[in-house]
């Protein structure tokens, strides 16, 4: 099997700075001048919705509450009821910007599960069309993606401004 190199990921891989904060990619409250950067799209009060930067699609995008906790079980009401209120907000969003024919939703809960990053709960909108997954994955392990990172973040971002969750 060929390898394909990503260096940059090792940001995610390891810790440089436990106490800065810089551990987790989802603690980011107080980040807001890094938001473009971070492709965060949309800020609430309780949880925010950011693009992810190895997606599964074009237009996979995340959600999760700015306190750092791993279950269902430790969020608010308040968090809870924000982050399906964005959710909507979110697939309403991808459904103007991008037409998908159907979402993938959900939550991994633990690495078990699935959960790359299981300690800082995050739920995952991940717009489909048919047709979308090809033969790359299956023979190169390599998913191609149709649009730039930079790109799709220029086309969501405007369609979350003045909006509410």
């Amino acid at each position: 099997m060929e390898q394909l190199w990503a260096p940059w990921r090792m940001t995610y891989l390891e810790c440089k700075d436990k106490d800065a904060g810089d551990c987790c990619v989802f603690c980011i409250r107080d980040r807001v001048d890094e938001d473009p950067q971070r492709l965060v799209l949309f800020r609430g009060r309780h949880a925010f919705v950011i693009m992810n930067k190895y997606p599964y699609n074009n237009g996979h995008l995340l959600l999760a509450p700015y306190r750092h906790v791993p279950d269902i079980i430790d969020l608010t009401d308040e968090e809870m009821a924000e982050m399906h209120q964005m959710l909507r907000l979110a697939r309403n969003v991808l459904q103007e910007a991008l037409n998908p024919q159907g979402f993938n939703i959900g939550i991994n809960l633990g690495r078990i599960a699935g959960a790359g990053l299981a300690d800082h709960l995050h739920m995952h909108i991940v717009p489909r069309w048919s047709g979308d997954t090809n033969f790359m994955p299956v023979f190169s392990e390599v998913r191609v993606l149709p649009q730039h990172l930079d790109a799709t973040y220029a086309l969501l971002a405007p369609l979350f401004q003045g909006k509410n969750p």
